[in-house]
């Protein structure tokens, strides 16, 4: 109950002021490195994904 409460207030100040904390807490060189690891994580998430579903198409098929 309570975290609905909170996520129906976030707004684009108070996501502003989440971005500002965030790059004072790593700096802007960091950023970018964090950015592209997330990125690589997501990417490797959707092809292990994918390879799952074409496995499970199989499997499908062979019965």
């Amino acid at each position: 109950m309570l975290a609905n409460f909170f996520l129906g207030m976030f707004g684009p100040w108070q996501l502003a002021l989440v971005a500002i904390v965030v790059l004072l807490i790593f700096g802007g060189k960091k950023i970018p490195e964090l950015m592209r690891g997330l990125g690589g994580g997501i990417k490797e998430f959707k092809d292990a994904t994918k390879e799952v579903k074409e496995n499970n198409d199989q499997i499908d098929s062979k019965e």
